[in-house]
């Protein structure tokens, strides 16, 4: 059916919520809500910057725009590619249609340069989520591709800001440009991952927050970083864990102001601002014995209210926060190896068996199950409802943070909470339980993205 067919039905009064209930692709003929385009552009981290540095980005901004939608409204989202490589767009956490994941190759072709595509979803939890590029990430990620997603409650609790904290780590040279060189180094893919020698929050060198006396803060923190795992130091004494990897938790104090974010990870706090005007109060980022700040609250001259707001501040729960997970469920075992100082000593990749000598020379130096790089068959093929237990072993000498894509799962580590991403150390193991409740091909990878690039990436389908 044609526009003007439909212009036509709509003047003899049948009714549109009845015609898109039935025909829910109709709302194509409808301008997309939101417009991101991803181009070549120029930042400047710091003030009096001599020279731009060089980066991709989502409408020109580091990181791209924060995007606000609302929970259970369909959104569209129309993405425009202005770079000269091909990319795709991923919405990191959110339980959408498989079609709407971004995954190049499993749910939907590249974006090829001039051209277009629109993401249209309904997000069914509120929260903290993010989007990024799953093209060629270890390098679009480390030169810019990122951004924020909030899906907005309902009835969110009272606050007097909503804040933002995207933290990420670049490798910059002298020039202050991104060091290109370093983008495919194996060494560093075999390690931690590349990690950057320059911090920013929001895409600022130690960015200033400008709060009050007595004013209560929602913070929402997100580690962007293609690989570093973030410590950060809070030097205030009532904050309070509300939201982890977007889904609400029973609101706890954080001990000692410390939190540790792995790549893809988001914790949403939430803050009384109890320091008298003009006072500072640094955020810092914890690396081995050293502190570094790398932003600070900056207190005004004025007072917002002198006695704290005693009003709740936990979140509404979730739908994903009601699924029942069963006792029984079917067991998959993660191995992960690979990597320096491993004992990987072969892997099959693309159907062939390889020695790692081999292997490296395909940029390949990490596995799941022995697998290097996305097999074709994948790790597991179940029935839509089917509760999945995986039992994840880290059989090598560095941390990995496990994404699933399309769902959301408990760690047994951390029973009380809905996690997208988990960090297991060198040595760990673990349990990771969900409902594979989400048709579709799904990937499940280490976020530290050289890893994901190095081999350390899998699927599943959901049927």
């Amino acid at each position: 059916m044609n526009r003007r067919e439909f212009i036509k039905l709509s003047s003899l009064g049948i009714g549109g919520g009845a015609l898109m209930s039935s025909f829910p692709l109709w709302s194509s003929l409808n301008k997309p809500d939101i417009r991101l385009v991803a181009s070549e552009s120029s930042h400047t981290f710091v003030p009096n910057q001599k020279v731009p540095t060089q980066v991709l980005s989502y409408n020109g901004s580091i990181p791209g725009p924060v995007l606000r939608v609302q929970q259970g409204v369909e959104t569209s989202i129309l993405f425009e590619n202005q770079m000269e490589e091909s990319s795709s767009i991923h919405w990191h956490g959110l339980r959408i249609d498989n079609a709407m994941d971004g995954v190049p190759g499993k749910t939907q072709e590249v974006v090829n340069q001039g051209g277009q595509f629109t993401y249209r979803f309904t997000p069914p939890d509120a929260g903290t989520y993010w989007y990024h590029t799953h093209q060629r990430s270890w390098e679009q990620l480390a030169k810019g591709l990122a951004g924020i997603l909030i899906v907005e409650e309902p009835n969110p609790p009272k606050v007097d800001q909503d804040l933002v904290f995207a933290i990420d780590d670049w490798r910059i040279n002298g020039s202050m440009q991104i060091d290109e060189e370093s983008l495919g180094d194996l060494h560093a893919w075999a390690h931690g991952g590349r990690m950057g020698n320059f911090v920013s929050v929001n895409g600022l060198a130690n960015k200033a927050y400008s709060v009050s006396k007595g004013e209560r803060i929602r913070f929402r923190l997100i580690n962007i970083a293609n690989s570093r795992i973030m410590t950060l130091r809070f030097n205030l004494p009532t904050i309070s864990v509300i939201a982890i990897d977007g889904q609400p938790v029973t609101p706890y104090s954080l001990e000692k102001g410390v939190l540790t974010l792995a790549p893809g990870q988001r914790i949403d706090l939430m803050i009384d601002m109890v320091l008298d005007p003009n006072h500072k109060s640094p955020i810092e980022l914890l690396i081995e014995d050293k502190a570094h700040q790398v932003a600070y609250f900056k207190f005004s001259d004025k007072v917002k209210r002198e006695q704290l707001l005693d009003n709740p501040i936990a979140l509404p729960l979730n739908p994903v926060n009601r699924v029942a997970i069963p006792e029984k469920a079917i067991s998959v075992p993660l191995l992960m190896e690979g990597g320096a100082m491993g004992s990987m000593q072969e892997a099959i990749y693309q159907g062939r068996k390889m020695t790692i000598n081999e292997l490296v020379q395909h940029q390949k130096i990490w596995a799941f199950n022995g697998v290097a790089g996305l097999p074709e068959k994948p790790l597991f093929q179940v029935n839509q409802g089917t509760a999945i237990g995986l039992a994840v072993v880290n059989n090598n000498a560095f941390p990995h943070g496990i994404h699933i894509h399309g769902h959301h799962f408990i760690h047994d580590k951390e029973p009380s909470y809905w996690r997208d991403t988990a960090l297991f150390s060198r040595g760990e193991k673990g349990r990771i339980k969900f409902v594979a409740d989400n048709p579709g091909k799904w990937l499940i990878h280490c976020h530290m993205i050289e890893h994901q690039a190095g081999g350390m990436v899998t699927w599943f389908e959901v049927v």
